[in-house]
């Protein structure tokens, strides 16, 4: 944990602690406390190894980092932790740089990135608590609260709902104004109706009146918080409301109340801009919720997919329990038609279960006695009994809710630019307000005061930053969203970006492209009995997961073989494994591993192995007390999928290529049966990232197995078959859940139907922003042009974040 003791207000230095992993003795400590007092700005380190922390002193917050990274080089990482933060208030871009910058600004924390579409704020700190970050953003002015991120997020308030009666309200009080001051320009015998019934002057204050009502009612969210920022020096969106309407508002009364201090020929008043701004922004306000609110659906139909209550047998009897009660080791009865509680293994029962709105594979997935089954799974027509394995959490549904919300709130490379923009939009928009006022004031006839004012409060309204921090987070929502139900899960968010500038597929060999259940079709032997062969090897298999490995197996059970127990086994990346059976050295293995150990191969064998790698077998090599003694053929049939998802990249534009640990002459052969025309064989796990490097930019590999761990951390994009180990899974940056090499097709298709989709709404947000200021400043009418009135700026600028919240929501019909 990190200890601060205070913030760096008042520029001195302060006291902190570091918790410091792997400390061993007492050289340890010597070493951290040098590394520690290297750094510049650190004093006094002092390291206790028994509590495994470090106090030291800084002069700076930005000397925690450097001093991290300091005592990482030095072997002994400081412990860094990811908090989340629940922030609301949000309103802009500028919104989420002031929390992002009031977060970073404290020692400890290493970064943040703050989601204007989703309400969060991921960050990363060396042991601050939560509640320490919550108070920093509450001070920049906006309402958090830490998340518990052990579990989904708790659904959000209804604010669609009360931005829609905060609307009404406002609409129900500024609707006379508007009839008033505008419907006599439509309908002229009403204007002089009301002229001949209404005294100007009560008229007047009658709008006075209803104007101050919305804006001390309805419109005070935007007082609330666009004052504060004004008097911090930060204005924000909402301080561009508040400028706008009480520019206004004040105008108008100072021609109610005392018209002598203005001008003859200012008498004007704006009460209808000023109550209509109010009442146009609450109702884009309420369309973006309602619009944002069905972008998140697609997390919260994955969170109502577990029932309430499951059928459990307890003490004897079959009793319903709510599902929050289940532990594992609970045997849970799933009636036909039911959904599946949690996580489990089938104990009794044949059937079928629909996992589609986990996988997006429409076929439903048999079950046996021995197979897992997945909460929020729906059963089919079969009663099974099945034994709880994991609850709350740890199952499989929440595992998936958690990565959509990471990638939800991962921020993409093309963000830093609407970030560097926005830091400054607010401040040079109110420049710009206050410029256009003076140029009227100088340039235009008398009296220019009225078109001075409308000049500048339009340009203070239309130009919010709304759609630009929600063009991307908002794509980002729906598009990770979307392939959560497709069963593409996204871990993080910048994987989007790069997956759509991708120009060249690799796919691993074995469970990827095959089906990942091999079986052994032929046995040469060279001076051993066939059986014998294949009991050693088996014996020394028994501990390991490759496919391989389960082949020869299944081969051995096959036959009624009963291995003998093996000791000292040793895997061999990339080559094979070795161990002792029955006081015997076996190797099993590529003919690498046999070169390797110094063993002189058969030419026979070699031959015969040879021969079934043009077959598309892949060669096993036995080898016994240092003789080359057998040569095991094992085929992998191809899933029929492959062939399809090969055709699917090459009509998107890409290349596809095969990097596997088999033989050159397997990967051939399963390279002329798919159309793959760069394959490469006999690649240790090592060579292939170097292979895959040589490929150039904009690289994408597909694995499942530990071995492709490293080139699925190394690519530009890695991506793990749902099917694959959890190492594969965790070094992966994009998770397939079904199976199917066609989803990689899907995956990219969809990021690049995400970017676009940014692209479209970076454009209108900005092209907005920079066609529609010059025309609210006036700058068109000396040539005869228009100037916008403040009512047509709050109404633009409303449907300005509409439309990008709505664009966004097309991509849940991507399929």
């Amino acid at each position: 944990m990190t200890t601060i003791t205070e913030d760096f207000s008042d520029h001195t230095s302060r006291d902190v602690e570091l918790s410091v992993t792997g400390l061993s003795c007492a050289s340890c400590v010597g070493r951290a406390e040098r590394a520690l007092a290297a750094v510049p700005g650190v004093s006094h380190p002092q390291v206790n190894l028994a509590t495994g922390r470090a106090s030291l002193t800084i002069t700076d917050p930005q000397v925690l980092p450097r001093a991290a990274k300091a005592l990482g080089d030095a072997g002994y990482p400081a412990r860094e932790e990811q908090s989340t933060l629940i922030v609301s208030d949000m309103t802009c871009a500028s919104c989420v740089g002031r929390v992002e910058r009031a977060l970073t600004a404290l020692p400890g924390v290493s970064s943040a990135e703050v989601n204007l579409a989703t309400g969060r704020a991921e960050v990363a700190h060396y042991g601050l608590d939560p509640a320490r970050l919550a108070d920093a953003v509450s001070k920049a002015g906006y309402s958090a609260s830490p998340a518990d991120d052990a579990a989904p997020a708790d659904p959000p308030r209804d604010e669609a709902g009360e931005l829609r009666r905060a609307f009404l309200i406002s609409l129900a009080l500024t609707l006379p104004i508007f009839i008033v001051e505008m419907g006599g320009h439509l309908i002229p015998p009403l204007h002089h109706w009301i002229a001949q019934t209404i005294p100007t002057r009560a008229l007047w204050i009658a709008e006075f009146l209803l104007t101050a009502i919305v804006l001390a009612g309805p419109g005070r969210v935007f007082y609330r918080h666009g004052v504060p920022a004004l008097m911090r020096g930060a204005p924000e969106m909402n301080s561009l409301v508040v400028l706008g309407a009480s520019a206004a508002f004040l105008y108008s009364s100072v021609a109610t109340f005392a018209p002598g201090l203005l001008p003859e020929g200012a008498l004007h008043v704006y009460y209808e801009s000023a109550a209509v701004i109010v009442t146009l922004i609450l109702l884009g306000r309420w369309l973006e919720a309602r619009a944002k609110g069905e972008a998140g659906q697609a997390i919260r139909r994955l969170m109502d997919l577990t029932p309430d209550t499951a059928s459990v047998e307890r003490d004897g009897a079959v009793q319903d329990l709510p599902v929050d009660q289940l532990r594992p080791g609970d045997i849970v009865l799933l009636r036909p038609g039911e959904r599946v509680a949690v996580d489990g293994e089938v104990l009794d029962g044949r059937g079928t279960v629909d996992e589609s709105m986990l996988t997006g594979e429409p076929v439903p997935a048999e079950k046996a006695p021995g197979d897992a089954v997945v909460g929020g799974t729906v059963n089919g027509t079969a009663t099974l009994r099945y034994r709880v394995t994991a609850t709350g959490a740890d199952t499989r549904l929440a595992g998936i809710v958690r990565l959509v919300e990471q990638a939800q709130a991962g921020k993409l490379p093309v963000q830093a630019l609407v970030d560097r923009i926005t830091r400054v939009f607010v401040p040079v928009v109110i420049a710009l307000s206050l410029l256009s006022f003076v140029l009227w004031m100088i340039l235009a006839p008398a009296p220019a005061l009225p078109n001075a004012a409308v000049a500048a409060i339009s340009v203070l309204i239309i130009a919010c930053p709304c759609a630009m921090g929600l063009a991307v987070p908002v794509s980002i929502l729906v598009g990770t969203g979307r392939g959560a139900q497709l069963g593409i899960l996204f871990r993080r968010g910048d994987a989007l970006q790069r997956l759509a500038d991708s120009r060249i597929v690799a796919f691993d060999k074995t469970g990827t492209l095959t089906e990942g259940r091999p079986a052994v079709t032929g046995i040469e032997t060279d001076g051993i009995d066939r059986a014998e062969a294949l009991r050693l090897a088996a014996a020394v298999e028994a501990g390991s997961e490759h496919p391989l490995a389960r082949a020869i197996i299944g081969a051995a059970e096959e036959e009624g073989l009963a291995p003998p127990a093996a000791e000292e086994t040793r895997a061999l990346p990339g080559q094979g494994i070795s161990g002792r059976a029955e006081g015997r050295e076996v190797l099993i293995g590529n003919l690498a591993a046999l070169r390797d150990a110094g063993i002189a191969v058969s030419d026979r064998l070699v031959k015969a192995a040879e021969k079934a790698a043009e077959q598309a077998r892949t060669p096993v090599h036995l080898a016994v007390d240092g003789r080359h003694i057998a040569a095991m053929f094992i085929a992998d049939p191809l899933r029929p999928e492959s062939a399809p998802a090969i055709r699917a990249l090459s009509g998107a534009g890409l290349r596809a290529a095969l990097i596997s640990g088999d033989v050159q002459a397997a990967a051939d052969a399963v390279g002329r049966d798919l159309g793959i025309d760069d394959a490469q064989g006999g690649v240790t796990p090592e060579q292939k990232l170097a292979q895959l490097g040589k490929m150039g930019e904009g690289t994408v590999f597909v694995g499942d197995g530990i071995n492709d761990a490293p080139v699925l951390a190394g690519a530009d994009t890695g991506i793990a078959m749902g099917s694959g180990t959890d190492i594969a899974i965790e070094a992966a940056e994009v998770v397939l859940m079904r199976p199917d090499p066609g989803a990689v097709a899907d995956a990219i298709r969809l990021s690049r139907a995400v970017m676009r989709n940014i692209r479209q709404n970076l454009f209108w947000a900005f092209g907005y922003n920079v066609l529609l200021i010059p025309v609210a400043m006036g700058l068109l009418v000396p040539f005869g042009g228009p100037q916008l009135s403040p009512m047509l700026g709050a109404a633009a600028m409303a449907l300005s974040s509409v439309f990008v919240v709505t664009n966004a929501l097309r991509l849940r019909r991507f399929s």
